[in-house]
This record gives structure tokens, sequence and C-alpha cells, in this order.
């Protein structure tokens, strides 16, 4: 985590999503003083895990640490069905059940939550949150507290997008805009995303649609890439930065996350 906050201050990148486990293996004592020695502030925090028998205590943690580090926004990682279930229409409503919890945590914290909505192959092990409007539903269900981050990744496909971002945007729940690109073929779907450009995303008409909808946060690059994750860190990011310059139109609205 030092490592990558050092290259992004030299590239004049000054906001990053941090998560728990990179944090873990240098001590949140040293990740914090990288953080303020190079005048970086933290975006998302990653994560709360997911929804089993016993989690409030971990998220309690995960929700305070993230008020250490200044974050703005907390993901929520709800986890699929639990073994040998198959009622995804039950599943859903514990979830929302739990997202209720968690937000009289997180309010006294000042933390709002995210739901991240994924792609719906990963419905069964990753989250049972596969589409933006059912992340807006579950918002308008809770009330204040709680926002939808984007991921182009999960979302590109969907038919709805467009109408859903503005729904979101303005309802005000729009808390990040997370970047990279979807290949042909892909080999593997968590960890074979691609640089943006690579893909088949319209990436540019998907920010616009970010930026109509209000939402004025950076770009974060989120590459879950065993291609890229072999090359040099310092590589990956310069890269990044000039796709970003091409697709998005300035460098100085990238962020990156910690464990791209």
């Amino acid at each position: 985590m030092t490592t990558l906050v050092r290259l992004c201050a030299e590239r004049d990148i000054r906001v990053v999503s941090v998560w728990g486990n990179e944090i873990d293996r240098v001590g949140e004592a040293e990740a914090l003083n990288a953080l303020r020695e190079h005048g970086i502030t933290v975006s998302g925090y990653n994560r709360i895990v997911p929804f089993t028998p016993g989690y409030l205590e971990q998220a309690r943690f995960e929700l305070e640490r993230a008020a250490r580090f200044g974050a703005d926004h907390v993901f929520l990682f709800t986890g699929g069905l639990a073994q040998g279930d198959r009622d995804l229409g039950m599943a859903r409503r514990r979830v929302e059940d739990e997202m209720g919890h968690l937000l009289e945590i997180a309010k006294p914290l000042g933390m709002k939550l995210a739901i991240e909505p994924l792609h719906p192959m990963l419905t069964g092990d990753r989250t049972v949150v596969a589409s933006v409007s059912h992340a807006n539903d579950l918002c308008e269900t809770l009330g204040p507290g709680i926002g939808i981050v984007i991921d182009v990744y999960h979302v590109w496909w969907d038919e709805r997008l467009e109408s859903e971002i503005h729904r979101a945007g303005s309802a005000g729940r729009l808390l990040g805009f997370h970047v990279n690109d979807w290949l042909l073929p892909t080999k593997h779907l968590l960890t074979d995303r691609g640089m943006m450009g690579d893909g088949i995303i319209d990436l540019a008409a998907i920010d616009r649609l970010m930026r109509e909808a209000g939402f004025e946060g950076p770009v974060k690059v989120e590459l879950f890439s065993r291609d890229w994750w072999e090359r040099d860190p310092a590589e990956v990011l310069d890269v990044a930065l000039s796709r970003c310059e091409q697709i998005f139109g300035g460098t100085q609205r990238a962020g990156t996350d910690t464990q791209s």
C-alpha cells in the first residue's frame, strides 16, 4: 500500500480508495502516515465483510477504521446465497435487514454505506444485489446514509443504466465511479478486467451519464487483473493515467484503488 501511495503522489493523484487487508499488511499507523506524508485523502474504504452470522463485530471495527482514515463511504460486501440456500428472494430480504442494522452503526460515525451492484454472474457467491435498479430500491427503502457506487465492469450491459444512474443522481446518492474494461474473451470473471480502452465498454458515454446525473467525484481506476498485477506498478499507473486523459478528459479527475 505504501508503495502505491508514493507512486500516486509522484503523479499528482490525490485521492485513493483503501482496502482493509492492504492496511493490515503494513499496519494502520504506517498506512496513515504514508497518506498524510504525501497529502493523499481517502475516498472509499473496502469493506464490510459478508453478512454471515456474527459479522457485526467485525463490521463495526471496519466502520470505525474507515472513519479514522477519513473515508467518505464504506463498501458493503453482502455475500451471495448461503450454502444449500436457493431462496433468492429471502436472501435479498435478509440483506436489506442487515443493511438497516449497519446504518445504525454507521450514522453515529458519520460514515456512509455504499452499495456496489455486481454482475449477475456473481449473485451466487458475491452479492445478491446485481443491478443499479435494485440498489436504488434499497436506498429508497433504507433512507439517508446509504448510496451507490457505479463500477462499469458490472453494469455496462444494463439497458436501464441511463435511467437508473439519473435516478440515483437526482437523489444525491452517487458515491463513486469505478472504471476498467470488459475484454473479449474474458478469461476469468473476477481477475481478467481490462485496462480502460482495451475492451468493449463505452466508457466515455457512461462518464457523461455520471456527470449529467450530478456526480462530481474522481474517476477511480479499479483493475482486478492477473495480467496487470504482474507488471511494474509504475507502468500500470502511467498507462492508466494516459487512458484516463484520453477517455475522460484529464488526469486531474483520476483516483486509484490500493488493490488495483
